[in-house]
């Protein structure tokens, strides 16, 4: 028998789509969606996808204070509230999606970024996804008055995390998995507030009816984000 194609040292005893061999049963239950980017349909995610969402949820929330306290410094609270908008966009897209991948988001935000140079450049069917978020970021820059290049700078440095985060897998979805994780174990309130939006469809509105203390903070010390 082949040995494990994570550690090397165990006999591989699964098949694991995502590293293409096969896996032992600890490296797989320590390891998954955490250090490997499984794939969605993978058999051994369909009974622990709550649970795996938390463990990664909680690695996700180590690197976004990182990237937080990164985005306040350079851009101050406009450059905060930017990056959240797309999380929200993003929870109240695919919280209920289990078929999502990294790479849709990925490419939503490349399509807009593109958007806001003055240079047309012609695009064929956009993913649902993708006009989702370019539909709910125009609101959202005109009602908050938030400059294109500070949004366009901010979307950067977001996907640079984004693509750090999901990892080599052309099927990723590790970091769908830690925001929604993330929300819902830290943040039932907000998850619970964009599950309703996106359940009842039309733009978000971010929830001005959570209470602060129930509010996602970008890092300890600082003040916490408002909707």
């Amino acid at each position: 028998m082949s040995k494990c194609v994570y550690c090397r040292e165990r006999k591989g005893r699964r098949p694991c789509p995502a590293l293409n061999g096969v896996i032992c049963s600890q490296c797989c239950g320590q390891y998954r969606v955490v250090s490997i980017a499984c794939l969605p349909d993978c058999v051994y995610l369909d009974t622990n996808v709550d649970y795996q969402q938390k463990r990664v949820g909680d690695h996700f929330e180590q690197g976004r204070r990182t990237l937080y306290r990164e985005l306040l410094e350079k851009w101050g609270d406009k450059g905060t509230k930017a990056f959240y908008f797309l999380e929200v966009v993003t929870f109240k897209h695919f919280h209920a999606r289990r078929d999502g991948q990294d790479g849709e988001v990925i490419a939503a935000i490349q399509a807009l970024r593109r958007s806001f140079s003055p240079i047309h450049v012609p695009e064929g069917m956009a993913p649902a996804f993708t006009g989702a978020l370019k539909k709910e970021y125009q609101a959202f820059m005109e009602g908050e008055k938030i400059e294109t290049q500070l949004v366009s700078d901010v979307l950067d440095r977001g996907l640079t995390f984004i693509v750090e985060f999901s990892g080599t897998g052309l099927r990723s979805n590790r970091f769908l998995n830690g925001l929604i994780g993330f929300l819902k174990h830290q943040y039932p309130a907000v998850a619970e507030e964009l599950t309703k939006m996106g359940n009842a469809g039309g733009p978000i509105i971010l929830p001005g009816n959570v209470k602060p203390e129930d509010q996602p903070t970008p890092f300890l010390g600082r003040q916490r984000e408002t909707f």
